[in-house]
Parts: structure tokens; sequence; C-alpha cells
């Protein structure tokens, strides 16, 4: 249900820029997710104790992410907008290639339910908080 102060056009952009950066987190184009990003960004895994702030440390933490991922696949289960948020629950399925990402050991096939709760500014994603619960995949 909508109320007639939303506005369609803005949900539209959270959630297209939302799109645009998670197809850039899949091809793991670094650069392209963070033109996504303000540049005061904020960044948490609240699971892992993780924060970082600004694009250039958002961006270092990707780069030694998907340094130890392989076989990325992602599965959208729901996502959806308002004005000044967006909400996504999705399955990250991939193989775990180096340590210290997650306490597993490299080789490890992982199933991560990952909920993100993105908070936007201007048709652009000031803050990314990743709720993460994952497991050794079968």
């Amino acid at each position: 249900m909508s109320s007639s102060n939303e506005n369609p056009d803005l949900i539209a952009a959270n959630l297209a820029a939302v799109e645009a950066h998670f197809h850039s987190e899949a091809t793991n184009e670094v650069e392209a997710a963070l033109d996504l990003y303000t540049d005061d960004v904020v960044w948490e895994a609240p699971a892992r104790g993780l924060r970082f702030e600004g694009k250039r440390a958002v961006a270092d933490n990707y780069t030694q992410m998907f340094a130890k991922m392989e076989d990325v696949e992602f599965e959208n289960l729901q996502r959806f907008a308002t004005e000044d948020r967006v909400v996504d629950d999705s399955v990250v399925r991939f193989r775990l290639t180096g340590e210290g990402y997650l306490p597993l050991s490299p080789g490890t096939p992982v199933e991560m339910r990952l909920v993100h709760i993105f908070e936007m500014r201007d048709g652009l994603i000031s803050k990314e908080i990743g709720y993460e619960m994952w497991r050794k995949a079968e």
C-alpha cells in the first residue's frame, strides 16, 4: 500500500541503484560499485564487527573480500524500497579461497543468508548494513 506522499520515481531509482550495486558485486567490478555510493558512505557487517567509512575504505574491503571468494552466485529472495531505504534478502553461495574472511578453511563451499539494509540519499547508497548468516554448504 502506498501513501499519496511517496515519490515512485525516487523509489524506483533506489531499487535500480541497489540492483546495479549487486550486479557490480556479482561481476567483481569494485569501481562500478563505488559509483553507487555517496562519498561519505558507511559499510557495516555487524556479525563480523566490521565498519568502514568512505569510498576508499569500502573499496579496500571489497578487494580483500572478493579475493577470498570464487564461484559467487546470488539468489534474491525479496527486495523492497521506500524513499530513503532499500531492504534486500538474498542467499549467496561461493567457495572460500582464502583465510581471514570467515573462520572456515580455504576450499570450503559456503551458503550465506544475507539481509541488507541500504540507506539512500539522492539515489545513491549512503549506508550499507549486511547481516550475514553463513554456514558450510553441503
